[in-house]
Parts: C-alpha cells; structure tokens; sequence
C-alpha cells in the first residue's frame, strides 16, 4: 500500500501578485491593514480609526459595493475612495440548487482559477461550506478534490468573498434603517471545502476573523468549524489566533489504513494526532472534537474499527462526536460505500459507548456538492480507474 502524495506546504503556491497600477481591493484586509492603506493613500491619520469603522461597516454589515452609497462620508472622500480602492469579490461562473435546495457556486478569482462554494439549508441553520485552496495539496484517496493538484492558496478576500456571494445570493445584507433580522440564512460556516486550511493559515485566521467581528458579518466563533487532516503544529495556534471549533478528517483507526486514506499520516501519526486533539486549549464537554469518519465499504467500516476509535478517543480522554458520513461516490472512484446495515451498526457500537454518532444526511449529491465531490470545473479531467487506485496505493491489491 505504498503511495507517495505531497504533504508539506508547497511554497510557490502563495496567491500571484496583482498587475501593478490597479485599484486595491478592501474585501479581506485586516481593521490594520485597511488603516495602512487609507493613510498611505491620502486618509489623514487622525481620521483613519474612524474612517476604518465607517468603511467596514459599509461593506461587511450592509454589503454595499458602491463607495459612493457610503452616506455618512464627504462626498469629495468617496470620490477619492472610488478612484484608488474596489470592493471586488470571486464571479460567480455557475451556481446549481440541488433537488434538496443545496446550493453550490463555482466561482472564479485572480488568475482565472476556480473554486467551489456549497450552501447547505437546514431546519435550524444554514451551513456554507467553504474552499481554502484552489485544489489540495494531501490527496486522500477517497477525495474527488485531492485529484486535482494544488494550484495555490486563497487570500483572505477571496476567502471571505465567498461568505459575501452567498449572501448576495440569499439576499442577506440588511438595508440600514430597517428593523434588524435576527433569523439569519447563513449561520454557520464549515472549512471543509476545497484544500487544506491549515495549510494556509494567516488568510484563513484574517478572513475568519472578519467573519466574526461584532461591527460586521458578525458570527459567532462557535458558529465557524475548521476542518484540518491533521497538520498538528498548527492545531493549538488554530484555537489561540481562530478560537473557532475543530473538526478533524480522521476516516482510519490504524496508521497503515490511514497513511493510504490521508497521507498527511505519514508526517504526524494517529498518537501524536490525538495527543494534539487533546491539548486543544477549546476543547470541553460544550465545544467537543468533531472526528469525521467516512464509511468505506471493506476498509474501514468493521465492528473492530469502531472500537479502535471509541479505545482512541477514551485513552486521550477528548470530549468528542463522530460524524459517520456514507462515502459519496464520484467518476473513477477507488471505493464504494458501506452499506446502510453497516453504517448503521458502526454508529450504534459508538453510540452505545456513550459518544453522539450522527450519520451525516448526504446533500446536494445530485449537483456533485456532497461532501468529497468538490472539484473546480477546469481542472475536472476524467483520470481513468487505474490512475487513481495507482495515486491511492491500491494498485494490485
């Protein structure tokens, strides 16, 4: 089951500079970095705290583009502000509703490249689901994303900016004056789409930390869920500069099945992986460890595997929920998934050891938005079988 795959950071994948001489772009700069700016382009300094929170507010409370629908700011400023900045955001390309009203946008950034956005609706929330990177650098070989290279990592605005497009699609902004709606559309937000966001850590973290200022979008930090394969240095720091939840993709109660299924494994095995988990300084019996777990017909769904997990998670004492999720199958994919008896069976063994064991509902499969099935559609060339289980290790097994 030997497989190489790249599990380090790739340093050539920083986002591409910006042709010279264009507008700069407020969408994703810092409250510092917006500061730096304006004065460095005209703001007197004395003026730039207060101009920094009137301008914030514009774009990230009320979701206004148009410097020049900025009120509360002379009309020479936002004349000014027009003729250096932009409040630009990723084009939407496509966006398809699923039968079960998943939404799931392609949209394109700086280069041409595309990432995929999914909107999940439920009862009592409403949960987007967002990329890091333009394609992943860890290839886990049940992963529709990992078959696509990593291209580069995305900037705080082009993070955010897919928070802002799905808004715009919801009609979500409030209009200033009107009686403040509490019941929001878009709740939660779940860093579980395409590429590895610890892999990217300061624009996640920047962008993130947008999400949730009170003066803005404004979300709750229990409300975002960071989704790591287990890059363990940056676990702790991820609590200390996000402080969002933690959900891990674990999908494998031995180290050999994992090194073939997150080849992130081969770097930081499941001991020192749980050892981290541990010492997440978040972490209680309020703010639990989500461990992802996706079912594989004859690979990881046994009843020995589930009590492998439950032994885990008990040794290290990690308050925790495992969320089963039934594999998604894509084009050329190396597994199948289990069967319902079988899911069923798996979550009840942890059920019974008192751990919540939710089978994940799987949503927008119709539309290739399901969880595993992202995957930017210029980059979407069909490998044949034999590629994939070659990439996944499985050959001649």
């Amino acid at each position: 089951m030997s497989t190489s795959a790249p599990i380090t950071q790739d340093v050539m994948t920083i986002p591409r500079k910006l042709p010279e001489g264009g507008k700069i772009n407020l969408v994703g700069l810092t409250r510092d970095q917006l500061r730096e700016v304006l004065i460095a382009n005209g703001t007197k300094e004395k003026q730039a705290k207060m101009r920094v929170g009137q301008i914030w507010q514009w774009i990230y409370q009320w979701g206004v583009r148009d410097f020049h629908e900025m009120t509360n700011l002379a009309k020479a400023y936002r004349a000014e502000l027009d003729e250096k900045f932009e409040i630009a955001l990723p084009e939407v390309v496509t966006r398809q509703v699923s039968e079960d009203g998943t939404r799931k946008y392609l949209v394109r950034i700086a280069g041409g490249h595309e990432v995929e956005v999914v909107y999940i609706p439920e009862d009592d929330r409403g949960t987007l689901c967002i990329s890091s990177q333009v394609g992943c650098t860890l290839t886990c070989s049940f992963c529709h994303t990992g078959t696509q290279k990593l291209v580069r990592n995305l900037t705080a605005g082009e993070i955010i900016g897919q928070l802002m497009v799905a808004r715009d699609d919801l009609g979500e902004w409030p209009v200033p004056g009107e009686p403040k709606d509490e019941t929001r559309l878009l709740s939660n937000i779940v860093l579980m789409g395409m590429g590895e966001p610890l892999y990217n850590f300061d624009n996640v973290r920047d962008a993130m930390k947008i999400a949730m200022d009170p003066e803005g979008i404004s979300l709750s930090r229990r409300r975002i869920t960071l989704s790591t394969s287990g890059v363990v240095p940056e676990i702790a720091r991820t609590a200390e500069e996000i402080g969002c939840l933690l959900a891990i993709s674990f999908h494998a109660t031995t180290d050999d099945v994992r090194d073939v299924l997150v080849p992130i494994n081969k770097r930081w095995k499941i001991d020192e992986l749980l050892q981290a988990l541990a010492d997440y300084p978040k972490v209680s019996n309020s703010e639990r460890i989500t461990f992802e777990y996706v079912m594989l017909d004859g690979v990881n769904d046994t009843d020995e595997d589930a009590h492998r997990l439950i032994d885990h998670i008990k040794r290290y004492n990690i308050p925790a929920k495992i969320n089963l999720i039934p594999f998604n199958e894509w084009p050329g994919a190396p597994y199948k998934r289990s069967s319902n008896n079988r899911i069923r069976a798996f979550a009840n063994i942890i059920y019974q050891a008192g751990y919540a064991s939710p089978i994940r509902k799987t949503r927008g499969e119709d539309i290739m938005a399901a969880c595993g099935q992202l995957k930017s559609a210029t980059e979407r060339a069909r490998k044949s079988r034999k590629q994939i289980e070659a990439e996944a290790g499985m050959s001649g097994s």
